[in-house]
C-alpha cells in the first residue's frame, strides 16, 4: 500500500474526500451494498440533505459519490494509483460546506496501491462494478432511473478527463483509459454497451463542457442549498 502526498490529499479534499474519521458517520460502502440496510440510509440520507422525497435523496448521494468514482480515475491517469481498501473502510459523514450539511467521504491515507499497465483494464473494471454496485443497491429502495444515477457520475469524469488530457503529463494514460471506458467490453455485465460512450456520442470531454449533454434531471434544483446543475437538460 501507498501513502499518499499532500498534494493528493488535496486534491482530494477538493472533492469533498477526506484521509480521516468521520465525526458525524452515516454509512459505509458495504451498508450501501447491503439490501437489507440501503432503505434506511437513504433515509438517513434524505433527512441530511432535506431532499423532498428518497428518490431526489438516492440521486443527490450518486453525485456526492461520483466524486469519488471520479477522484479513483483521476488518479490512476494522473499517478498509477488508486483506492484499494475494503468496503467497510470506504466511509460517509455528515460535514457542512458552504453553510449546508451534506455527506462526503472518508478513506484512510494509506490505502492507496500502485496499478501496473497489465492490471488498468481490470481495474477500471472494478470502479464500474463499484458504481454499479451502488445503484443496483439504492435502485432496490427507491425508483431511481439507472439513467439518471450513471450521468451523476459521468459530468464529474467529463471534467476530470478535460482536465487529464490537456495536462501532458497525465494525457497519455487518460487517453487510455478513456478508450477503456468507451468499450462495450469493460461494461459486460453492467449494461449491453458503453454508458460512457453514448454519453460523449462521439465528442471529446472538452467539447462537452457546458452543454446539455445529459439526457435526464439529476434533481439538484430540488435539493435545499444548490442549484440546477449545468448540464441540465430541462429548459
Amino acid at each position: 500500500m501507498n501513502t499518499l502526498t499532500a498534494d493528493q490529499i488535496r486534491e482530494l479534499n477538493s472533492y469533498s474526500i477526506y484521509v480521516d474519521i468521520p465525526k458525524h458517520p452515516i454509512c459505509t460502502l458495504s451498508d450501501l451494498q447491503d439490501h437489507t440496510k440501503v432503505r434506511d440510509v437513504v433515509r438517513v440520507i434524505q433527512t441530511v440533505s432535506q431532499s423532498p422525497d428518497e428518490v431526489v435523496a438516492a440521486s443527490y448521494f450518486m453525485r456526492r459519490i461520483g466524486m469519488f468514482f471520479a477522484m479513483q480515475l483521476y488518479n490512476l491517469a494522473a499517478y498509477d494509483e488508486l483506492w484499494s481498501g475494503t468496503p467497510e473502510n470506504l466511509q460517509f459523514g455528515v460535514v457542512e460546506e458552504y453553510g449546508n450539511r451534506t455527506i462526503s467521504t472518508f478513506v484512510a491515507a494509506n490505502d492507496w496501491q500502485t496499478v501496473e499497465d497489465d492490471d488498468r483494464y481490470i481495474r477500471i473494471r472494478g470502479i464500474l462494478e463499484d458504481a454499479h454496485a451502488v445503484i443496483t443497491s439504492l435502485r432496490t429502495a427507491v425508483p431511481l432511473s439507472p439513467l439518471t444515477a450513471w450521468e451523476n457520475v459521468f459530468g464529474f469524469w467529463l471534467w476530470q478527463y478535460h482536465v487529464l488530457l490537456s495536462d501532458p503529463a497525465s494525457e497519455l494514460e487518460a487517453r487510455e483509459d478513456l478508450e477503456v471506458l468507451k468499450r462495450d467490453d469493460v461494461w459486460l455485465g453492467i449494461h449491453t454497451h458503453s454508458r460512457f460512450s453514448s454519453y460523449l456520442n462521439g465528442s471529446e470531454p472538452s467539447a462537452l463542457l457546458n452543454t446539455t449533454v445529459r439526457k435526464t434531471c439529476c434533481f439538484s434544483k430540488d435539493v435545499p442549498g444548490l442549484l440546477r446543475c449545468g448540464f441540465c437538460p430541462l429548459p
